[in-house]
């Protein structure tokens, strides 16, 4: 038995998920289709029909280090009509299931040890494939059984049945038993069956029996709804619950960790996700209505909890805990089509499921200086201090390659520029569409996409920065989206985007491939566009990795002192000590570039001397930017030429003599 009033709850959740989650999913029902009008037990080559007939289940049958559709076929190339005896007894309905299966495994296990080259060490017909054959044969019957998603449904629902992890023909059943429960309120939902059928097109198996959206179901609350955590917030709303499905974006930690001063809610998130107190007040201290969507600890605790109206003068509002922020009707359109009701015995509530809500914000006073500002090429180049053209070369290369390394000496300004560069061709200054990283030797690709991570006693899937970020560029497939990865070649790219290094290609943007960990499909998105920062005077990097040269372009960030955006930023001071520094400078990195042992990657950047308003430019500064910036510098340029060293000290520290 199991919590129908809590699957009831769920579903009202699948039915928000379902839209935007169907285009990866509906493979399955595909793969159906596929086998059905392909099977044909009597083949004359069996194991041709059945490589062409499960040709559609792509991760279904071959995931991680688990191989059994490639085993078939290896067994039907070793003896065709003991293979077809396998399947042809395990179709044969009228004998009892558990029977059926032991003999599928053990007639297995048999043919590996008979025919095995030194390679076959498993045979991998475990209760997960078998179950996925006698799915795709009878898929109004049976179900594909995978212990994780079994187990996550039956703590959700309370149910008498738990999944051992043993692969047991028990615990298939019982997995069985446990789904056609699911299946019947599935079956009586008001909205399920008729989503699943406007759906399904002509390449899908139409799923009468709703197998297959059961199936569908239980994946949803396996990897999305059981993430949840529930926090009592004494008061407030008791029931309310945190959870990485429902979109939070507004307010929420403000709320949790500052109203009220609650030291249970703050340890609480300290403890789930290892962050320190400083980290947690530094986001409590930015204050309400911040969007924290880019911050990994948080996104899992941000929520809205409350609901949305048209109030007086017909303007729409959110109302999230007591705190009400207007918003667009584009955005009240979006959310009033995909809102979740859950209704209690106090009041309703409305959950909104994952949408980006940054962009249609209407911020009332005090935080109106927080909506997207306008950002121009002008405002770039006024900035930046790069010549016009240059900026034109610039654009036009991340827009052909979609991928771009900024090198350049120390200073130069590349972080910075990157940003602007973002900034500049989405026309405005949306922090949402931004995602910036640092590489370094131990990063990996389990930070960067996706891997195991430690969970209390056990470990989960969890995915990574740019899986996330791929998410939602995704999702606003007109809007432009960079990720950003700062000393991108101090990584191992193979080790660390691996089967995406082939993704973030141009030419494969939208293709979609097989995740090494979770078994599922993934594409990077075309309106993704990935910037990288390089100091070429790093003299621990003698080469760079041939495959990051291949996928990107490469464009130099030279020091703009001579840029027209410069001499109008040192014109603004009019101060005679800045103008004779900067003339030794320009000085000095002519020498670098002459030297036969550095060169133009070692030129002094600009960006040591910008960033000052004319009440800060004094002498003192300068002198600091001299004494800790520079000289050391050349300290380590010229560390077996103290002659020279000594010469340039002199220059620099006689611009401050009289």
């Amino acid at each position: 038995m199991i919590d129908l009033k809590q699957l009831n709850l769920i579903l009202e959740g699948y039915k928000a998920y379902f839209p935007s989650h169907w285009d990866n999913e509906k493979y399955k029902w595909e793969a159906i289709r596929h086998f059905q009008d392909h099977w044909n037990i009597d083949a004359k080559d069996f194991g041709e029909m059945f490589k062409q007939a499960t040709d559609k289940t792509y991760n279904l049958l071959a995931s991680g280090y688990a191989y059994p559709r490639g085993m078939i076929i290896n067994f039907a190339k070793a003896d065709n009509e003991a293979t077809r005896t396998m399947f042809r007894t395990l179709f044969d309905e009228s004998q009892d299931l558990a029977v059926r299966v032991d003999a599928f495994q053990t007639a297995s296990e048999e043919l590996r040890a008979r025919y095995d080259d030194g390679t076959w060490r498993n045979h991998y017909q475990n209760t997960n494939a078998i179950s996925t054959y006698l799915w795709l044969r009878y898929p109004d019957k049976y179900y594909v059984y995978k212990y994780e998603l079994f187990r996550s449904a039956a703590k959700e629902l309370s149910s008498d049945y738990m999944p051992k992890r043993n692969g047991s023909i028990d615990s298939l059943i019982g997995g069985f038993q446990m789904y056609d429960e699911i299946c019947e309120a599935i079956k009586s939902d008001p909205d399920i069956p008729e989503m699943i059928r406007d759906a399904i097109t002509s390449t899908c198996y139409p799923d009468p029996e709703l197998k297959t959206a059961t199936m569908d179901v239980g994946f949803f609350i396996g990897r999305f709804y059981n993430q949840e955590k529930e926090i009592d917030l004494d008061g407030l709303h008791s029931d309310a619950k945190f959870s990485k499905w429902y979109a939070p974006v507004i307010d929420t930690l403000y709320k949790m960790g500052g109203r009220g001063k609650r030291p249970d809610i703050h340890q609480k998130i300290i403890e789930d996700y290892g962050i320190t107190e400083d980290e947690l007040n530094i986001v409590n201290s930015t204050g309400t209505a911040k969007v924290l969507n880019d911050i990994d600890w948080a996104r899992n605790y941000l929520v809205y909890e409350g609901f949305i109206d048209k109030g007086e003068g017909g303007i729409w509002s959110l109302t999230d805990l007591g705190k009400t922020i207007v918003v667009t009707d584009e955005l009240a359109s979006k959310i009033t089509a995909k809102w979740i009701k859950i209704k209690t015995a106090e009041r309703e509530h409305r959950y909104i499921p994952e949408i980006d809500l940054s962009p249609y914000y209407i911020y009332r006073g005090n935080d109106a200086q927080n909506s997207n500002i306008p950002y121009t090429k002008e405002d770039f180049l006024s900035q930046v201090y790069m010549a016009a053209e240059r900026y034109d070369t610039l654009v036009a290369l991340l827009q052909n390659k979609k991928n771009l390394i900024l090198q350049g000496a120390p200073g130069v300004g590349k972080t910075f520029a990157a940003k602007r560069l973002a900034y500049s061709m989405m026309g405005e200054k949306d922090e949402s569409r931004i995602e910036f990283i640092q590489f370094h030797q131990n990063y990996s690709y389990e930070d960067f996409v996706m891997g195991y991570r430690p969970d209390g006693s056990d470990f989960k899937l969890s995915e990574g920065i740019f899986y996330r970020f791929c998410q939602r560029a995704e999702k606003r497939p007109d809007k432009e989206f960079f990720f950003i990865i700062d000393e991108i070649n101090r990584g191992n790219m193979s080790k660390i985007f691996g089967e995406l290094l082939m993704l973030i290609e141009k030419d494969y943007r939208g293709a979609k491939a097989t995740l090494a960990y979770s078994g599922m499909p993934f594409s990077v998105p075309k309106n993704l566009y990935i910037i990288g920062m390089m100091n070429t005077a790093d003299r621990s990097l003698a080469m760079i990795d041939y495959a990051l040269r291949r996928r990107f372009s490469f464009f130099e960030i030279e020091p703009g002192f001579s840029s027209e955006g410069f001499m109008n930023y040192q014109q603004t001071f009019g101060n005679e000590t800045f103008n004779a520094l900067i003339d030794q400078i320009k000085i000095l990195n002519k020498e670098i570039a002459e030297d036969k042992s550095l060169g133009r990657g070692f030129q002094i950047g600009h960006s040591y001397f910008c960033g000052r308003e004319e009440k800060g430019m004094d002498e003192e500064w300068m002198r600091s930017v001299v004494e800790f910036d520079i000289l050391p510098m050349l300290s380590e340029y010229w560390f077996d030429e103290p002659v020279k060293l000594q010469r340039w000290e002199k220059n620099l520290h006689g611009v401050f003599d009289e």
